[in-house]
């Protein structure tokens, strides 16, 4: 399942992610998405894990944790059509 986590400080970093939601089982990846400019921190990332049930328990387990002073938003990714994601990328 691709989760989906919003609201991050600017300093969190992957490892940290990776590591909140190993807590829950297993993580296939984690990826902060970063500014191809400035090369810092959107503020949100993507992770994804096999086992649906262990996913929904990190959803529901780490929304509106407070991480670095701010209240983070865990969901499940929507998927959108690849070109949806491309136009987003432009």
């Amino acid at each position: 399942m691709k989760i989906l986590v919003r609201s991050l400080e600017r300093t969190v970093t992957e490892a940290e992610l990776l590591k909140l939601f190993q807590d829950f089982g297993t993580v296939d990846s984690c990826k902060l998405v970063m500014d191809a400019t400035t090369g810092k921190s959107k503020g949100f990332a993507f992770v994804e894990m096999p086992h649906g049930r262990e996913a929904v328990k990190a959803i529901k387990g780490l929304n509106t944790l407070r991480l670095h002073g701010h209240g983070i938003r865990v969901k499940q990714a929507d998927d959108k059509p690849e070109n949806e994601r491309k136009a987003e990328n432009k």
